[in-house]
């Protein structure tokens, strides 16, 4: 679907996110403090320690991990390059058709950011943050599915607890990129999860829901707002990476993988009313990042779709079932090679038939089989049987391709009960084609009977 963008375009963008992630981390620690770290439940974590007003006060730096200890040492080398990023940006939109963000959405995410939201461990979520996924995949993904009037930001409510920094209140943040932004009145006398501007943009506040179904906000005091608890958000915000939108110098955040976010909306589509705006646009999305992903990023894709499909106790039926009804309504051929990719079987979708309306049967030469024709609601799926299976199994050796299409025409009714079973049981070999050769035949007669 997505056309591929060049290596050269590829790596500018790799040197972007290098150059904003270095620049982000730049400008929220001054020059004139000092990295600190210390051990908490067997994990080191890094703090800035800086005099303020005569007081010693802490910032959350993160995690330690390789990277961030590299960042740590090139701290202080790391700023006064914009105009160089600005030319960056420009590049990429220009000469790879990436898309960019609204300004008013670059603005505001642009503020969070530099409020350190997402050094604050939260994450961009929703389409805006798939707008970051042509870049990061190098893939240019259909537009239609890029428009956005919100902005959501996701953070786990423990480690919004765990931080200990005091932010500035969230709607003190946004009034910096819009004046006009309000809280929006929730269920709860809390503080809000929405604020909306004048323009109609809205920007929510999201956090995972732990327990039973809850309308009611949670604290994230990391971020100075409240949160609205969504089922299957700790799915997706678990593990993010970091992106840079394609807004002025670039602005860096932290954004789902995109893998998760795929998976995700395959499960969220299934939990909105049907044919609603958004439940379309949730498919048209995750459809278009698996096509990019089994070719790009076919490794990660697998072993999180084993997390969330095979993952115990905290990923039961619900899980499954909405996974396989997801994959269904996506294309056919992006879900086979989605199902190949993963190594599971089409019968995850719930509902998917293979059926036969006892079309001609034809010979191909070409292939050598007998080739037939199947359904899957309105789409054709190629079946066949290889002349070695039918010789070895049926009686054809030594006889004419009439002769092995009469012994097809014969025993039809066996031959469709093997390619169902085949096409829906077994992993998929390749999209809408089903070939019983003759390893297949006894293994496919036994689940024929059985079934």
């Amino acid at each position: 679907m997505g056309a591929e963008i060049s290596l050269t375009l590829q790596t500018a963008y790799a040197e972007l996110v290098d150059r904003c992630g270095s620049d982000a981390f730049a400008s929220a620690f001054p020059e004139d403090g000092s990295f600190t770290s210390k051990s908490i439940r067997g994990r080191r974590y890094w703090y800035f320690q800086v005099s303020e007003d005569g007081a010693r006060k802490q910032l959350y730096v993160g995690p330690e991990t390789p990277e961030l200890l590299d960042r740590i040492e090139r701290h202080k080398e790391a700023r006064g390059d914009r105009r160089d990023r600005q030319a960056l940006v420009s590049m990429l939109v220009r000469s790879a058709h990436l898309p960019r963000p609204a300004p008013e959405i670059g603005r505001i995410v642009e503020a969070l950011a530099g409020a350190g939201v997402f050094r604050l461990r939260a994450v961009l979520v929703g389409t805006v943050a798939y707008q970051a996924y042509s870049a990061m995949l190098g893939v240019r993904l259909p537009a239609r599915a890029a428009q956005t009037g919100d902005v959501d930001i996701a953070q786990f409510r423990n480690v919004s607890v765990a931080i200990e920094e005091k932010p500035r209140p969230m709607l003190e943040v946004l009034k910096k990129a819009d004046e006009t932004f309000r809280p929006i009145p929730h269920l709860h006398p809390r503080r809000a999860v929405t604020y909306k501007a004048a323009k109609g943009i809205r920007v929510d506040f999201l956090t995972p829901n732990q327990g039973k179904d809850s309308d009611a906000q949670a604290a994230l005091p990391a971020l100075g707002t409240d949160g609205q608890q969504l089922r299957f958000l700790d799915f997706l915000i678990f593990e993010p990476e970091p992106a840079v939108l394609l807004h002025d110098a670039g602005v860096y955040v932290l954004v789902p993988a995109p893998h998760r976010y795929a998976l995700h909306k395959l499960i969220v589509a299934r939990r909105r009313l049907a044919g609603a705006a958004k439940a379309e646009k949730d498919i048209q999305q995750a459809e278009a990042l698996l096509d990019a992903l089994t070719r790009k990023r076919p490794h990660e894709l697998r072993r999180v779709w084993n997390d969330a499909f095979n993952g115990g106790k905290n990923r039961g039926k619900t899980w499954r079932t909405l996974l396989g009804e997801g994959l269904g309504l996506i294309d056919p051929e992006i879900r086979d090679r989605t199902l190949a990719t993963v190594k599971a079987p089409r019968s995850v979708i719930p509902g998917l038939d293979l059926t036969f309306a006892a079309p001609v049967a034809r010979y191909d030469f070409d292939r050598d089989v007998v080739e037939f024709r199947g359904e899957v609601g309105a789409h054709t799926v190629r079946c066949a049987v290889s002349r070695e299976a039918l010789e070895d199994h049926f009686g054809a050796d030594g006889k004419n391709k009439d002769a092995c299409l009469q012994i097809f025409r014969d025993k039809r009714s066996v031959f469709e009960r093997m390619a169902r079973a085949k096409y829906l049981l077994w992993p998929v070999e390749e999209p809408a084609k089903v070939l019983i050769g003759t390893a297949d035949v006894r293994k496919l007669g036994k689940e024929v009977k059985n079934n």
